[in-house]
């Protein structure tokens, strides 16, 4: 468990490291020119890239730089948002095997889809109105209904799993 001792809004600590952990996701991967080795459409590739784009400008508008964390590691709010960015990490290192298939652009998407839409997590916060507004079905249709890959499908799904094992988990915890 992890320990703080201050009240604090649990629900926007999860939420903010969420959107951390997805931020550092996107920029794993963004410019990348692997992408195109998994043999995917670049059609595909290009609708993950502009998804990611919008996501990425969307979590940097609600949430302070790498280096803000890191300098102020100490504070109780920060000291928190860090503890649950590690928990996501933790689970999800637990949750991959060594050499698996991955694929960080379905993965950080379910997970957002799957803290605002299904958990409906900060629904009234005006501050992640994009989050909870956003199309998630349509990107769903994209990467997953119309794909004719089917390994890269099956990939799809299996990261909408890792993300429901993650995410529930990580709503269960408490930071206190």
């Amino acid at each position: 468990m992890l320990q703080l001792s201050m009240i604090l809004n649990l629900s926007k600590i999860k939420t903010e490291s969420l959107l951390l952990f997805c931020k550092d996701l996107i920029l794993s991967y963004k410019d990348k020119e692997d992408i195109d080795s998994y043999g995917i459409d670049k059609e595909v590739v290009e609708k993950f890239n502009k998804i990611g784009d919008d996501m990425l400008t969307q979590i940097s508008s609600v949430t302070l730089s790498s280096n803000y964390y890191l300098q102020n590691r100490k504070h109780y709010r920060i000291k928190a948002i860090l503890n649950a960015y590690n928990f996501i990490n933790q689970e999800l290192s637990k949750l991959l095997k060594q050499n698996q298939s991955f694929n960080p652009s379905m993965l950080y998407f379910a997970m957002l889809a799957l803290w605002f839409k299904e958990l409906n997590k900060e629904a009234k916060s005006k501050e992640y109105i994009y989050f909870i507004l956003y199309p998630y079905g349509n990107v769903y249709d994209d990467f997953i209904v119309n794909i004719k890959d089917k390994e890269f499908k099956k990939l799809n799904i299996e990261m909408l799993d890792l993300a429901e094992k993650i995410i529930y988990k990580f709503d269960r915890i408490s930071l206190s």
